[in-house]
């Protein structure tokens, strides 16, 4: 598995489809409300909006990132990096950037490379 994160609008799918040779029948793009991922897509982008749709389902996030992770061991997963910035004052979305913290760092520690893209410009973490 491996992980392309970095901020809104920094390039993480262009960079995935041009060096993984990805076209757009490839990726699965998450939604706010939708928790279903396929297994038979290359890459997953904005996991951060299926977490999102997991935490408004009340799903366990720990459990279905792990589900994420068994079934999709060859993926390339992309997320919007929702660390920075003001904390919301919402419960329910302080809950959603707890979560996704969460779950980068579990998949990050399966992934054999993690890579951030900052001004569309990789770095490899891992």
């Amino acid at each position: 598995m491996i992980l392309i994160f970095g901020g809104v609008y920094q390039g993480k799918l262009a960079y995935a489809m041009e060096r993984f040779g990805l076209t757009q029948t490839d990726v699965h793009r998450c939604g706010d409300d939708d928790i279903a991922i396929p297994e038979n897509k290359r890459a997953i982008y904005e996991i951060d909006r299926w977490v999102l749709a997991l935490v408004r389902a009340e799903r366990d996030v720990s459990e279905a990132v792990a589900e994420l992770i068994a079934q999709n061991e060859n993926a390339i997963v992309i997320c919007n990096d929702i660390s920075c910035g003001v904390v919301p004052i919402d419960p329910g979305m302080r809950k959603w950037r707890e979560e996704v913290g969460r779950a980068l760092g579990t998949i990050a520690r399966s992934c054999d490379e993690v890579i951030r893209l900052f001004c569309s410009i990789p770095t490899r973490v891992k």
